[in-house]
């Protein structure tokens, strides 16, 4: 980033050619990778650091890749992390779950790694920083986008020094479902209507606590069970529009819903102190008709909000930044999005994700529909009678099922340029 003097106004003024906003998983990512490619990049990340409760952690086959192809696995593998290697989905009858094994797939990586989101963020952060055209600025909370007639140009951004602008060839915004980019832009939405969202806690054991995620259903309860190091992190799924209500009942009625649902861990609950230890999350899911305008692109949830479940969200993000550095960072180097708005080259990027994007959230909606809904109201989740029978015929078509979570559809590899 090249500072410049403050402006007639007092703001401070800096350059860069490409402004990404925000510091999760894409922008991370998408950081490291055009700064390998010789690109002057500047992160802007509105908190001190990376340490959020709750935010995922599910890094997938397909991610676990891209690190390797990076030269950033074995570093990975020191961040304390468990692995997923199974996915029991319900079943009725005497043979009980299906089972969905990744060690189906012929892949480097065949688990879902859960490592703290936190620690998988600063690993990308010390790699992107060795890259000369690398700046993270943290505590820089962007607020609106910089307009010259049709295009954008940059963005303004509040910091602990005061107001500034940063102006940039082309910005990118990966700030999530919440995105100030995205509200500034007034790009259209297409909404699906979510019916439950999400209560997150973590149930401190020293139990064992096994490798696979672990679906719960109990009459109308819903619950997700993450295996971590030292603590089992729980999904609870409710009705939309009830978190009041949750919090109104306190924290001895939340500890008695949750043994019931894993009464194998009923004396742990006391390990959730408070309610203020339960955190909420209001489900989306949508995504942008158009990810660009002028001078600027939406990728990861900022283009399309991704419900929970699967825990696909981080590795659609990763995927999209993947493809926009790959598709974008030739140009950003030769200065095309200097001289042009090159709206060609951003439409590319959309053609390129939107197809993956619509199937997993057509198979999210599926399972809202199918799955979880039916189960808060009460009704046993069972998949159909034909395919779980022949899955366990041919447990070899497990591996269908697996693919499509762990890897999902259009894969994207590293550059050349970027692999190390």
């Amino acid at each position: 980033m090249t500072a410049q003097n403050p402006s007639a106004s007092g703001e401070h003024v800096s350059r860069a050619t490409c402004a990404i906003v925000g510091g999760g998983p894409a922008g991370m990512v998408l950081g490291l990778l055009l700064a390998r490619a010789g690109v002057t990049v500047t992160v802007l990340e509105k908190h001190a650091d990376f340490l959020r409760d709750f935010r995922g952690g599910t890094v997938h086959p397909t991610t676990l890749s891209l690190l390797d192809d990076l030269g950033l696995i074995d570093q990975f593998d020191q961040l304390p992390h468990s692995k997923i290697t199974t996915v029991r989905l319900p079943g009725s009858g005497p043979n009980g779950p299906i089972a969905v094994n990744f060690d189906h797939l012929p892949l480097r990586h065949p688990y879902v790694a859960m490592v703290p989101q936190w620690d998988l963020l600063n690993l990308i952060a010390e790699a992107a920083r060795a890259e000369p055209t690398f700046t993270l600025l943290t505590e820089h909370e962007v607020t609106d986008v910089i307009r010259e007639g049709e295009r954008i140009v940059g963005v303004t951004y509040q910091s602990p020094q005061g107001v500034g602008r940063l102006m940039a060839d082309l910005t990118v915004a990966c700030d999530g479902r919440w995105s100030a980019v995205r509200r500034a832009l007034k790009i259209p939405v297409k909404d699906f209507p979510v019916g439950f969202d999400v209560w997150w806690c973590r149930l401190d054991t020293h139990k064992p606590i096994g490798d696979s995620l672990n679906p719960r259903f109990n009459s109308g309860r819903v619950a997700i069970g993450i295996p971590r190091t030292g603590y089992l992190q729980v999904a609870q799924l409710g009705f939309k529009g009830t978190d009041a209500q949750v919090r109104a009942h306190g924290i001895e009625a939340y500890r008695a819903h949750l043994a019931r649902i894993f009464p194998e861990l009923s004396t742990d609950t006391e390990s959730i102190g408070s309610m203020e230890d339960v955190k909420h999350l209001d489900v989306r899911l949508d995504r942008l008709r158009r990810w660009y305008a002028p001078g600027v692109l939406c990728i990861g949830d900022a283009a399309h909000a991704m419900s929970p479940v699967g825990g696909v969200g981080i590795n659609l993000a990763v995927q999209d930044a993947v493809a926009t550095a790959r598709l974008l960072a030739t140009a950003l180097k030769q200065g095309r999005f200097a001289q042009e708005p090159a709206l060609g080259l951003l439409a590319r990027v959309q053609r390129r994700r939107s197809y993956p994007t619509c199937v997993i959230q057509a198979l999210q909606r599926f399972m809202h529909r199918n799955l979880i809904m039916p189960a808060l109201r009460g009704r046993a989740p069972r998949p159909p009678r034909a395919l779980s029978s022949l899955l366990r015929r041919v447990p070899i078509l497990a591996a269908v099922p697996a693919a499509i979570l762990g890897v999902g559809p259009r894969p994207e590899r590293a550059p050349a340029w970027a692999r190390r």
